[in-house]
């Protein structure tokens, strides 16, 4: 889902309103866990296990010792986030009319346009320049994103209405943003005290089957491809589809190898476990996930599970951390679960055929009483560093990243509500032990790396052999 939600802040003290969040979620989680006196939890059980989360609350402005490291090695190595969907909250809420909104100015309070119906699009933008200059980033893959059911032509011309926002985005910001293509690009670019911008295309579904659009696509910035979205393509099956293809079909396999030719990185987000597999083995170059979990530790078929992070550091990609509650929380991901079970037997979701069908009033107040007894359960800065470690654990630092899923997610961590939070991240990584040079390679080394590798072997490739000519049509 392609939606956000508003940010926790309270005004403009945005420590005291993620504070007042935090607590507020945490007393919701001792009710239904701690015995109650008074209406209340048990008071010193409960004041000493929100004490945790309160001290990292006290940590949002990063501890002194943490932030001058922090000042060091993103002042040499850019941070680069892999995944952020902010061009297709402007399309939902502005149509892609850049006058409608300041980005030099925090957006965090600006509210959803009342033409717009607020259950499709978030009600705070987790990204704005002045958040992007406050988490130190040097470096950020703009997604471009169309609905799985827009296709054929129509899809391609959205994802070209898409990257032409992006470059557009850039282009009135040209103080701040700068167009990035290679490798050289971002260091350069970081180097002058700006953030690179970078394209990624967000499920193939976009270029209608056609190797021709794929090399229009690269040709018009796009450096990284995400196989399949949330449904199968013609040629790679979807994690959160029914299995077609298991993995990629003939024609899957050409577009990766034609991917391999221009420089574009394939990207296996969201893709099945088989086209995992199948893509990194058919692959002559490094491959990513650009926003992706540990499988290990939240069952979720979007999350990567452990044979392929070996497989992928094997072949020297990088798995860029998502943040969505949902991937990072075993208990988030099942409480969706079971809201949206619940939501389908009361009828408060299409087709409307529960309980009170036909009573949407009557659904909603039952939903609402349902979450009221079950409060989702909380999700911080500390589950999305657990998945980080153990990408680094069982695939090692060199195959670890950011690829944060801001502005494409409907909640956040606390602690990660948007753009300007990166350093509460680093910080609690450093806490726990991780040294700067591992801090640099998670940051933004690990993906350059990747870029580069890609890059080096689309030139020794495109000395080799020609455009692929392969069509849909042949190989049926």
């Amino acid at each position: 889902m392609k939606t956000v939600i508003g940010s926790l802040r309270s005004g403009n003290d945005h420590r005291s309103g993620w504070l007042a969040a935090l607590h507020a979620r945490c007393r919701a989680s001792l009710r239904r866990l701690l015995p109650r006196h008074a209406g209340q939890p048990a008071g010193v059980l409960g004041l000493l296990l929100c004490l945790p989360v309160a001290a990292m609350a006290a940590e949002v402005g990063v501890d002194p010792q943490y932030g001058a490291r922090l000042d060091r090695i993103l002042s040499q190595t850019p941070l680069i986030d892999a995944h952020n969907d902010l061009p297709w909250e402007l399309h939902l809420r502005y149509r892609g009319n850049l006058d409608a909104i300041d980005l030099k100015s925090d957006t965090s309070a600006v509210p959803v346009p009342s033409d717009l119906d607020p259950s499709t699009t978030g009600v705070a933008l987790m990204t704005d320049i002045p958040r992007m200059r406050a988490g130190r980033m040097g470096g950020q893959f703009w997604s471009v994103y169309v609905p799985v059911e827009i296709k054929g032509s129509a899809a391609v011309e959205m994802a070209l209405e898409q990257i032409d926002l992006v470059k557009r985005l850039s282009a009135r910001y040209p103080a701040d943003l700068e167009m990035a293509y290679t490798a050289a690009d971002v260091l350069r670019i970081h180097k002058a005290g700006k953030i690179a911008s970078l394209i990624g295309i967000e499920g193939g579904h976009q270029i209608d089957n056609s190797l021709a659009v794929l090399r229009d696509m690269y040709d018009l910035g796009a450096r990284y491809m995400t196989l399949a979205h949330f449904s199968n393509t013609a040629w790679a099956d979807s994690a959160t589809d029914v299995p077609q293809h298991h993995g990629l079909t003939s024609f899957g396999v050409e577009i990766v190898h034609e991917m391999n030719r221009l420089g574009m990185m394939i990207d296996l987000s969201h893709v099945s476990a088989e086209t995992m597999k199948a893509a990194v083995t058919v692959s002559e170059a490094p491959v990513i996930f650009s926003h992706s979990s540990a499988r290990a530790l939240v069952d979720h078929p979007r999350n990567v599970a452990d044979d392929v992070l070996r497989l992928i550091a094997e072949r020297d990609g990088v798995v860029m951390v998502n943040f969505y509650p949902g991937y990072v929380s075993e208990r988030r991901r099942l409480w969706i679960a079971e809201r949206a079970g619940e939501a389908a037997r009361l009828g408060a979701t299409p087709p409307f055929g529960g309980i009170y069908v036909g009573q949407p009033q009557q659904a909603k107040a039952a939903l609402q009483a349902w979450e009221k007894a079950h409060p989702q359960p909380l999700v911080t800065v500390q589950d999305v560093a657990d998945h980080i470690d153990h990408i680094r654990k069982i695939g090692g630092v060199d195959h670890v990243g950011l690829g944060s899923d801001f502005d494409g997610m409907e909640d956040t961590p606390v602690g990660l509500t948007g753009v300007d939070h990166y350093p509460v991240l680093l910080a609690e990584l450093m806490r726990r032990g991780w040294t700067d040079q591992e801090i640099a390679k998670l940051a933004g080394g690990n993906v350059l790396r990747v870029m580069s590798s890609v890059e080096r072997v689309a030139a020794r490739l495109r000395n080799a052999r020609p455009p692929s000519q392969a069509s849909m049509v042949e190989q049926r």
